[in-house]
């Protein structure tokens, strides 16, 4: 069996989602593979687009996606890459006497 032309046994390539946050604009969201949801779950149709920008300034008439309001409204945050802390684990509860 020639198992250079068997797809199968080749591992599949990783389809990586980039989110940018744009100083004094959207966040950016670009991939081949992500699903926006509304707060009840429902995914949104984004019709095959495979790039959308959401909105950060809270004036879009067209949320969550941006219409580039933040233009007009005066909308100003720079953000920079930096490390987070750990994440905490939550307290462990004692156990409860019998």
């Amino acid at each position: 069996m020639d198992t250079a032309a068997d797809d199968s046994c080749r591992p599949k390539e990783i389809s990586v989602t980039k989110i940018t946050i744009r100083n004094n604009g959207s966040i950016r969201i670009e991939g081949d593979d992500f699903t926006v949801y509304d707060a009840e779950g429902n995914a949104f149709d984004l019709a095959g687009r495979t790039a959308i920008s959401l909105c950060r300034c809270g004036q879009s008439e067209n949320k969550p996606f941006c219409d580039s309001t933040h233009k007009l409204c005066g909308f100003s945050s720079e953000v920079k890459a930096r490390k987070l802390d750990p994440i905490v684990p939550a307290p462990v509860p004692p156990p409860i006497a019998s």
